[in-house]
């Protein structure tokens, strides 16, 4: 009758033990506003989140905190001994790389604020973290400032080697010290998970075990691009966050930062060739479009440039096109003035301040675009020489302000195409009505338009990512591009962590290249939507008289169309006419005899008529 009795006891032992691995394998949180604050760290609490910062001085350059007023103390019991990483839930503010880094104590026990060996320095913590429930909180992660993100502490560096902390069988119960750095730094908590197990964003913020698995590999994409076989081009944007799996979706390429002048001559006739031969040969390994970002901009231009004579700069400015035009001669598309209306390379802080070595605003306004696009004829014989702006596409207004640049170079032979950035904080709120308009507004000088740095933002109002936010913007404002029969090709700026609104949500992609639900949706739109279907003559609009003898004539049945175009028996185009829900057009043209046709756009195809001047 005592058999049963070593059985209980045995039982007992199990589950005490079980107990025991499950309360090792749970994170050890610390609030960072429970520790003991120096006297220059300040407790705030904002939209729920209670944190610690230090108060605004120069930054410290030594590696040590500097004084005992900048230091955060702390009494950590642990569950059991082990080796642990230090993980913090941290915010790096818009300082960035200004306000990215602070130190930690080089193991356990008091530390001396002015011992660089008591101080493990974290840095560049501006570019690292994550902020997805699912993440697991691993190797440096993507996520981006002005966003609350977990950062395992004991994997990144950035300044110096990081540690893990080691807790002994007799002293479970470790002393703990955060040293300040930088301010525009904000620490929320810090946590301690046993080295070894995989914590996942959600674990540490509810306190939950960590596992034993590791996260899956990452996911891998399968190609080929999504716009393969369609007749326009869905882009990419060269950078190093970007270049993973991107033969897998995009088939153009365009330079984020390698092309802009500031990039490749920052210091004068010392030329960094390497990032922007680097796009270059990406696109043409693999028969891509290249679009050369940038000639002529008003932002991240060679410092040295700024305080030269007029006729000095304008000697570099042909050095520099020549160079570009010498080194990569089979460039698609040429961005030769970025930002015309918004960033002209006039005398402010980083633009150049070259304006009037082109020849300033002058007769025209704009006669330093101009001569920008003489020189790049001459330079770039034959490549597609492009306009490129922003916030042109959300106001009749800007639209009708960039359609006169557009003109002004259209009569001198000077564009071939017309760029229109795209970006998020030009269409969100829009009516896609609006937009079309706008762009019928832009097309009616008669040049291709390409969308060239399109990104849709994907967070919520609480600015955490939200798939579904992201996915209704793309479902809204893409087809308006996509369908426009003006639209030859869209470039997005960048679809992963790392994105330059990866703040905003604007990634495709997590960092296991998982694909949120806006990049599913893309890929199978793309891939099954049906463009550039061209019908014959069109027998619901009427065109009278036919033949006509001085030009004019009139269309009916044009409700449904959003654009007119007269095209020679060549395939010039003679004029394009942009419509508004209009049921009847009077077309008052200078056509010389002959035959030509009438292209008829209504967002999805392009039917014709056939029109007989005598």
């Amino acid at each position: 009758m005592r058999k049963p009795r070593p059985l209980l006891f045995s039982t007992a032992l199990l589950f005490a033990g079980l107990s025991a691995a499950q309360a090792q394998n749970t994170p050890v949180i610390q609030q960072a506003e429970s520790g003991t604050l120096g006297a220059d760290w300040t407790s705030a609490t904002a939209s729920g989140v209670q944190y610690i910062s230090v108060v605004p001085t120069a930054t410290i350059a030594a590696q040590n905190p500097g004084t005992a007023a900048r230091v955060a103390t702390y009494s950590v019991t642990f569950p059991g001994p082990g080796t642990y990483d230090l993980y913090a839930r941290v915010r790096v503010n818009a300082g960035a790389a200004n306000d990215d880094s602070f130190y930690y104590g080089n193991g356990f026990g008091i530390k001396s604020p002015t011992n660089d060996n008591d101080w493990i320095t974290i840095n560049q913590v501006a570019g690292v973290g994550y902020i997805n429930g699912s993440q697991v909180v691993d190797g440096a992660g993507s996520a981006q400032s002005n966003v609350w993100k977990w950062v395992n502490m004991s994997k990144i560096g950035g300044a110096e080697t990081p540690i893990s902390f080691t807790v002994a069988a007799g002293s479970l119960t470790q002393t703990f010290q955060l040293g300040a750095r930088e301010d525009g730094f904000d620490i929320d908590k810090v946590v301690f998970g046993a080295t070894g197990l995989y914590f996942t964003v959600t674990n540490l913020d509810n306190g939950q075990q960590g596992s034993v698995n590791p996260p899956p590999p990452p996911f891998t994409p399968v190609g080929p691009p999504m716009a393969t076989g369609k007749p326009k081009f869905l882009g990419g944007v060269y950078s190093t966050p970007q270049l993973p799996n991107f033969s897998a979706y995009w088939n153009q390429v365009v330079p984020e930062n390698a092309g802009k002048w500031g990039s490749v001559e920052a210091t004068r006739d010392v030329m960094n060739w390497t990032e922007l031969d680097a796009a270059y040969k990406l696109a043409k390994d693999n028969g891509y479009p290249f679009r050369m970002h940038v000639l002529i901009w008003g932002s991240q231009q060679p410092a040295w440039i700024a305080t030269l004579p007029a006729a000095e700069q304008l000697v570099e400015i042909n050095q520099w096109y020549a160079a570009v035009a010498q080194r990569y001669p089979a460039i698609d598309f040429l961005e030769v003035v970025n930002e015309p209306l918004h960033q002209p390379p006039g005398p402010n802080s980083g633009g150049g301040n070259y304006l009037e070595a082109l020849g300033g605003s002058g007769a025209t306004g704009w006669d330093w675009i101009i001569t920008s696009f003489q020189l790049a004829r001459q330079y770039f014989p034959n490549t597609k020489l492009m306009l490129n702006d922003y916030s042109v596409e959300n106001t009749a207004v800007s639209a009708q302000q960039y359609l006169g640049i557009v003109n002004l170079l259209k009569a001198r032979n000077l564009i071939d195409a017309v760029g229109i950035q795209g970006h998020a904080f030009s269409t969100r709120g829009l009516p896609v009505a609006n937009l079309t308009t706008n762009l019928n507004t832009i097309a009616s000088a008669g040049f291709p338009l390409y969308i060239t740095e399109l990104d849709i933002d994907g967070v919520n109002a609480q600015n955490q990512l939200d798939d579904a936010v992201q996915l209704a913007e793309y479902q809204r404002v893409f087809p308006a591009f996509w369908l426009h029969p003006a639209v030859k090709g869209i470039t997005l700026w960048g679809y992963r962590p790392g994105h330059w609104r990866t703040t905003q949500g604007a990634q495709l992609v997590n960092d296991d290249n998982t694909e949120r639900t806006a990049m599913v949706w893309l890929k199978n739109y793309v891939r099954s939507t049906t463009l550039g279907t061209t019908k014959a003559d069109n027998a619901a609009i009427s065109l009278y008289p036919n033949p006509v003898t001085n030009g004019n004539f009139v269309l009916k049945g044009t409700e449904n169309l959003n654009a007119v175009r007269i095209v020679d028996i060549r395939g010039q185009i003679v004029q394009d006419i942009a419509l508004h829900n209009q049921s009847s057009v009077n077309v008052k043209a200078d056509l010389r005899p002959g035959i030509y046709v009438l292209q008829l756009f209504d967002g999805k195809t392009i039917s014709s008529k056939k029109l007989i001047v005598e």
